[in-house]
């Protein structure tokens, strides 16, 4: 189901849906209205959404769609404006598994590019299960996890964490819980659009106590601050401990790789890197997981009953490089307890 009052975009989207043989149109409606009132007529396998809709926006109609029938939504939003962008970082926290650019025309440059992704991501997210959200504080931790299960061996001098598909709100949560004083330099890699990471960022400053921002060439990194990757861009530590941003080639169709930012940190801190991977779908970060695991490194996996999508953790865990499987809520507090665990 396409949800865009646009007319112009409306059929635009149309046009690029028709074109790709995964994808069967349902429905195409002009507001958040028609949606809620179509919705349980055509049943759509996932929702593409626009933000700015007149009468309800698509922030609200995702959060009524997530609350009374659960549908994955893809929001489609104009990547130029502050303010759109605001309202779809919250529409992922609502509950929307992914945020793609909108095509403006057929002409322009770039078009078939965001033509294909806006597809896949249509194709990929329709296949992800979603429930009605959850009060995530009522998650049990798996019998492992009890408190004597994890102690650093050395003190941690840095924080590497990951996510993908349901990332936004994770991290939101994870980050949220670490104290503006948070005695480590965290390093961020969250797959998306790379016209959409400098907005990410800027919406997570606004929500976490920690300064966020977008991670510089030859940055030195500082405790309490989080580093995000850049749009198309991996982010590593390097040698002398300074930031590093690379285009080299995509690992696994992802640039920025997690398995990449993982393996830098195994490289340069070993013992003293502390690595998350969070909610994705795929297989991002298992591997660069499981070498910071082996250089003697710490690891933190989302467990399946909070995962958006268990895929990366999942893979994680097969690949031995999770040291622990934690839901959510506990991330965050673990990690405050390991890193306060100072000389």
């Amino acid at each position: 189901m396409i949800v865009e009052d646009s007319l112009v975009v409306r059929r635009l989207l149309a046009h690029i849906v028709s074109r790709d043989p995964r994808l069967t149109l349902v429905a195409a409606v002009a507001s958040a209205e028609e949606a809620l009132r179509e919705l349980p007529r055509v049943r759509p396998d996932v929702i593409s959404m626009d933000i700015r809709l007149p009468g309800m926006d698509g922030l609200e109609a995702t959060r009524r769609i997530m609350a009374e029938q659960p549908t994955p939504i893809v929001v489609i939003a104009d990547s130029v404006e502050d303010a759109s962008l605001r309202i779809s970082m919250n529409a992922l926290r609502a509950g929307a598994l992914s945020v793609v650019e909108k095509p403006v025309g057929m002409e322009t440059g770039g078009h078939e590019r965001i033509a294909g992704t806006i597809c896949t991501q249509l194709y990929i997210m329709s296949q992800v299960p979603v429930i009605r959200q959850r009060s995530l504080g009522a998650a049990r931790p798996p019998q492992a996890a009890r408190p004597e299960a994890l102690a650093a061996p050395q003190p941690p001098a840095l924080l590497a964490i990951a996510a993908s598909t349901g990332g936004p709100p994770a991290l939101a949560q994870v980050l949220g819980a670490l104290p503006a004083d948070f005695p480590l330099p965290v390093l961020l890699v969250q797959h998306m659009g790379s016209a959409f990471m400098e907005g990410f960022a800027a919406w997570l400053d606004g929500l976490v106590p920690l300064a966020v921002g977008i991670a510089q060439e030859g940055e030195a990194p500082r405790p309490g601050r989080v580093y995000v990757a850049p749009g198309d861009r991996h982010l590593l530590i390097g040698p002398g401990g300074l930031l590093r941003i690379s285009g080299e080639r995509p690992l696994a169709s992802q640039r920025p790789a997690a398995t990449l930012l993982f393996r830098s940190v195994a490289e340069v801190v070993g013992p003293q890197g502390l690595g998350v991977l969070l909610t994705g779908m795929g297989e991002d970060g298992a591997a660069g997981l499981a070498e910071l695991r082996r250089a003697g490194g710490l690891t933190i996996t989302e467990h399946e009953s909070t995962a958006v999508v268990y895929g990366m953790p999942a893979a994680a865990v097969r690949m031995g490089g999770s040291s622990l499987s934690l839901p959510l809520p506990l991330i965050g507090p673990r990690l405050v307890q390991l890193a306060g665990r100072r000389p």
